[in-house]
């Protein structure tokens, strides 16, 4: 039997004869039931404190967890309780008032010190080219902000963010289903060549790497290309393909509590991962409004504040021909002046 972190030290051979169980990390309920019930008794008890002269509101403790501990345990959220107790004693020593027995989400900057983290909280406004996703890490989920803007140029595609290949792979057929579906979304056939898009992930410090964002560069592209908003309120998982199929994705549990910490209310996610809702917790699946696509159709349509309005062949057409008309006259300046 071994335990580790991880088996990228295992040999192969080794490992294929092995039966790996992964074990993920507690949600945010869990951690506080598991403070409330085991870490703060036994930390006052440790600490020399009567169960009366300290008490830690539950406000107060999903605080602790959400802006002092970010871990997949309860190892560092056990600590800053410990920290708790020591000041708390020594408030009851020195006889300081400061500090009263019940201690409150105003008192903890005063006992913690700043905050260390913080975690994503959905926009408060519709905005073109903005998208909110869905990522796992090895301590939960994450809401991903992606964002696109469109700018005069000759179509090339600028990605910044400190993204891996597989993500850039995922921006690459995304562009695909836009160009390929671009009469039906209302989007003229010059615009992608008479336009450069820039798409950036915030945090570019930190990498990011998967196809589970997807469908979320297709719809931030979609957005800034037709000049629709993105419903702030919604947030998005899934892999595409060139067709505009929505494939699934793994950490749905995890992504969906991120999603409904950060304030968000619908979730889409793709139709094969309906089965793994079983494992999330009831009260996360009634507090989100959780909607299962197969196509990118059905994502428009419900992440988008209002549908893209077709367009006839003739107007698709104009713009191309307006541009390859231009080109030509551009062509024909140049020949005159290099003569």
């Amino acid at each position: 039997m071994s335990c580790g972190l991880n088996t990228m030290n295992i040999p192969g051979p080794l490992l294929d004869r092995m039966e790996v169980i992964r074990l993920p990390g507690y949600t945010e309920d869990e951690k506080l039931n598991i403070a409330q019930r085991y870490l703060i008794p036994k930390q006052i008890k440790r600490n020399g404190l009567k169960t009366d002269e300290l008490t830690i509101t539950e406000e107060a403790l999903i605080d602790v967890i959400r802006y002092y501990s970010r871990e997949a345990g309860v190892r560092a959220l056990e600590r800053e309780i410990a920290k708790i107790c020591r000041k708390m004693v020594k408030a009851i020593t020195l006889k300081e008032s400061e500090y009263g027995a019940t201690v409150t989400p105003e008192m903890l900057s005063t006992l913690l010190g700043v905050r260390k983290f913080n975690y994503g909280v959905a926009e408060e406004e519709n905005k073109i080219g903005q998208v909110t996703g869905l990522a796992w890490t090895s301590v939960g989920g994450e809401l991903l902000t992606i964002e696109t803007a469109a700018v005069a140029g000759k179509g090339r595609y600028v990605k910044t963010g400190s993204l891996g290949d597989v993500m850039q792979e995922s921006i690459q057929a995304a562009s695909t289903v836009v160009r390929s579906r671009s009469q039906l979304l209302g989007i003229p056939a010059s615009y992608h060549d008479s336009h450069d898009m820039h798409i950036h992930v915030p945090e570019g410090a930190t990498p990011k790497d998967g196809p589970s964002a997807g469908v979320a560069m297709c719809t931030a592209l979609v957005s800034v290309s037709t000049e629709i908003p993105v419903r702030a309120d919604v947030a998005m998982t899934g892999e595409i393909t060139l067709r505009g199929e929505v494939l699934p994705i793994g950490g749905l549990k995890e992504k969906l509590l991120a999603a409904r910490r950060g304030g968000i209310k619908t979730v889409i996610i793709p139709k094969e991962n309906e089965r793994d809702l079983q494992e999330v917790p009831d009260n996360i699946k009634e507090d989100l409004e959780i909607i299962a696509v197969k196509w990118i159709d059905e994502v428009l349509a419900v992440a988008l504040e209002s549908p893209p309005v077709p367009l006839s062949d003739e107007d698709y057409l104009a713009g191309s021909e307006r541009s390859q008309a231009e080109k030509g006259r551009d062509g024909d300046e140049s020949r005159i002046n290099t003569h």
